[in-house]
């Protein structure tokens, strides 16, 4: 991945943050951006510490290690939360896709682009995905109400195109934006599933991953086995048959989709059975019912018998670290003085004789692709 780099006069984040980003490139060994060496830079002056630490005994730069860098400074940069217990190389790797999950097009290198789904969030663990810059930039900060009013633009306009994108592929990030995006289960029910969910990316509403699961079920060779086991488990026979009902108008155009079908070609299927209306309106006569609490017990059942990890999470455990409470901004420096000063004296309370940075995990919360 390579981000495109701005240098600011000022830093409007952290100065800590800086320092340990230039600590991190110094224990990488990877040489900051040119535009970042120079005096008074909190960059700088953590690589040259890092590299008085470390000397040639670096951890090496892989080509992940070195894409974290490039995120970490493009979030700092622009004065945005990046969230590092769980932002890790290793997680950017399994953000990786050879096709962008919106424009269904193959991605190189230089077209590559991981940035966050949400823009009122920061770089943070479920709200983070890989995909085209021509996607990216097409997205900007939109809501997905948004997205659809410009898939519609697109299907009218004389090229089909709006903003770059064709109707389809605004669509795709309609239905990428919705997923983190809190909504009520009534409005959320009825969006057909034009994009799976892609890896890692928390699904802040529960029907959208009773949706992503059933869907994913539905393209596996003994998935109807599993779902049939699902199916005991609705409290009634109403729903047992509009269950039913859904299944029956999905398989057949699954059947007649995917011929030879596989891998990704399987996938983009899977998405576009949802285009057909009675697959909908079966879906949204099953779903809007639905509670949240069977929704949950569905989820982790079917989960189970799939074999597959899934991780189901409150609201607020969902969002940790998001920095949802400021729009995703990072920190301001007083305030990140303010809490460091505290985590200082809290440590020689305890007793403890040196200070060392202090990073805390949470659990993934994903639904795989």
């Amino acid at each position: 991945m390579a981000q495109t780099l701005l240098a600011f006069d000022a830093h409007p984040a952290d100065p800590h943050v800086g320092f340990e980003l230039g600590w991190d490139h110094a224990h990488h060994g990877v040489v900051p951006p040119p535009e970042q060496l120079h005096d008074g830079n909190p960059l700088f002056q953590g690589w040259r510490a890092g590299q008085a630490c470390f000397g040639a005994r670096t951890l090496g730069a892989s080509r992940l290690a070195r894409s974290w860098l490039q995120l970490r400074l493009f979030a700092w940069q622009r004065g945005l939360a990046f969230e590092l217990g769980q932002v890790t190389p290793h997680y950017l790797g399994q953000l990786d896709v050879p096709l962008c999950p919106v424009t269904r097009q193959p991605l190189g290198a230089a077209d590559t682009s991981i940035d966050r789904v949400c823009d009122q969030a920061g770089y943070a663990a479920g709200n983070l995905v890989m995909m085209s810059r021509a996607a990216n930039r097409a997205k900007g900060g939109c809501r997905w109400e948004d997205a659809l009013v410009h898939a519609e633009q697109a299907k009218a306009a004389p090229d089909g195109l709006h903003g770059g994108l064709d109707s389809a592929t605004w669509a795709r990030v309609a239905v990428l934006v919705s997923f983190v995006t809190p909504l009520p289960h009534a409005q959320v029910a009825k969006l057909p599933l034009l994009l799976q969910p892609p890896n890692r990316l928390r699904l802040l509403n529960p029907v959208q991953g009773l949706q992503a699961l059933v869907t994913r079920e539905m393209g596996r060779p003994d998935g109807t086995l599993r779902l049939r086991a699902l199916t005991a488990l609705l409290p009634s026979e109403t729903m047992r048959t509009d269950f039913h009902r859904f299944l029956s108008a999905l398989l057949p155009r699954l059947l007649a989709a995917r011929q030879g079908d596989e891998g990704f070609a399987l996938r983009h299927a899977l998405e576009d059975a949802w285009r057909d209306e009675r697959v909908n309106r079966c879906w949204q006569r099953f779903a809007v019912p639905l509670d949240e609490a069977l929704i949950d017990t569905l989820l982790q059942r079917c989960a189970s018998l799939a074999g597959t990890r899934t991780l189901l999470h409150e609201r607020r455990a969902a969002t940790e670290g998001w920095a949802l409470e400021r729009a995703g901004r990072a920190s301001t420096p007083a305030e990140a003085e303010r809490r460091h000063d505290a985590w200082r004296v809290a440590q020689r309370h305890a007793g403890r004789g040196t200070i060392g940075a202090s990073r805390s995990r949470t659990p993934d919360g994903h639904l795989p692709a």
